[in-house]
């Protein structure tokens, strides 16, 4: 493992972090306790030493897993990461009640670093206005927060405000070759290193989208021209370990083969170890992807819940694959059989359910234009045959 220092405070932060928002799951869609205590320490103990996690994680539940998974002494092993739902403040003294609740969830005295949660421009306007700033201040003088930081959703220009507006130690921002130019991009990475913040990075692999292992044949064609030949994940995460600036890069693994997988790709992970000719090859596949995928969906679900009860982050990544891979029967297969809930044993969550509230426009980090992509998932999917589809589903997998 591989390990960057945060500049203002001097720790050796692994340059591999364990996202705690996609943890293993079973068959109900709880959290698998036994395996994601087992994965947490298992990362732990091959050299990872930052968690991240937050209070809407898994319904409030990954705190509380994570406290289990630190404990029997792995707790003093690392640094711990949580956040300030900023969306859910509405006065100044909900901040010291949402904080408390957190470490008692986490049951330890401090966080290490403590992130003010999904922040844009009007967001964070509105908690200045509460106090937040005085809030991170006391919460540092009573030692209950040890650094402060904040993770981003927003326009480059609000970024650089809310980095100026308070001497932060470390900020959280989307990244990947994808994504160069949207929200903070490379001119927020390169901004807030020149306040010499940390810089931990969410979604290098865009929701999973760039480390498919069978990346779309056109992608594949390129990936093999490389010099030296790498597996989509390892490309998506030594690009962005190839930036100085970058302290953490976040991964939510909930597979063990991912784990191992990550932590030796860590092993190589130097700045600015990635040749001219490398680069060029990524951005090239940069430039076919873009053309081949149809919504910038991450996957990070702050859309939800819909009033409706779609299933908006799944029906974007049936649209997704069904333009990378153009295999129209499978995706109107698993749109079907995943949307009626008969995996899962949940209600339906079909695309055609939106009624264009836009309640989730509101939500969506990514700016995109949620219910017009559904109604186009609709028309892709929800044909003469759907009904049929559904039903051969349910009888595959012996559901009455």
């Amino acid at each position: 493992m591989l390990y960057r220092k945060i500049p203002k405070t001097g720790d050796s932060l692994s340059i591999l972090g364990f996202g705690c928002m996609r943890l293993p799951t079973d068959e109900k869609g709880s959290i698998d306790k036994k395996r994601a205590i087992e994965q947490i320490r298992y990362a732990i103990d091959n050299g990872v030493n930052y968690l991240d996690t937050a209070w809407p994680y898994h319904s409030g539940n990954s705190e509380l897993l994570v406290a289990d998974a630190l404990g029997q002494g792995y707790r003093e092993k690392v640094r711990l990461a949580t956040k300030l739902p900023s969306w859910m403040i509405k006065s100044r003294d909900d901040m010291d009640y949402y904080l408390n609740a957190q470490l008692e969830k986490l049951k330890t005295g401090h966080i290490d670093y403590y992130l003010i949660h999904n922040l844009a421009g009007p967001i964070w306007e509105k908690l200045k206005s509460f106090g937040v700033l005085e809030f991170i201040d006391r919460a540092k003088q009573s030692g209950r927060i040890v650094n402060a930081g904040f993770s981003f959703h927003g326009k480059i220009d609000d970024f650089k405000t809310i980095v100026d507006d308070y001497p932060w130690e470390m900020c959280q921002i989307q990244y990947n070759y994808l994504d160069e130019e949207l929200q903070a991009g490379t001119e927020g990475l390169e901004y807030a290193a020149s306040k010499n913040l940390g810089i931990v990075i969410m979604e290098p692999l865009r929701g999973g989208n760039l480390g498919i292992p069978e990346p779309p044949p056109d992608v594949d064609a390129i990936w093999k021209e490389a010099p030296h030949l790498r597996t989509p994940v390892e490309w998506a995460l030594r690009w962005i370990w190839n930036r100085p600036e970058v302290t953490v890069v976040l991964s939510g693994m909930n597979e063990e083969a991912h784990i191992k997988e990550n932590l030796a790709i860590a092993d190589d992970g130097y700045p600015d170890s990635l040749t001219e000719e490398e680069l060029k090859l990524v951005n090239r596949v940069t430039n076919r992807y873009r053309k081949l995928m149809k919504v910038g969906c991450t996957g990070c679900e702050y859309c939800k819940p819909c009033p409706s009860g779609v299933n908006i982050s799944g029906c974007f990544e049936i649209l997704n694959k069904f333009h990378l891979f153009k295999n129209e029967d499978e995706a109107k297969f698993m749109y079907a059989i995943r949307m009626a809930g008969a995996i899962t044993g949940t209600e339906p969550a079909f695309a055609s359910q939106c009624t264009q509230c836009g309640e989730c426009l509101e939500k969506c980090p990514q700016g995109i234009a949620i219910p017009d992509f559904l109604e186009e998932v609709a028309a892709a999917f929800e044909d003469e045959n759907f009904e049929q589809r559904i039903a051969m589903g349910k009888k595959m997998l012996k559901i009455e």
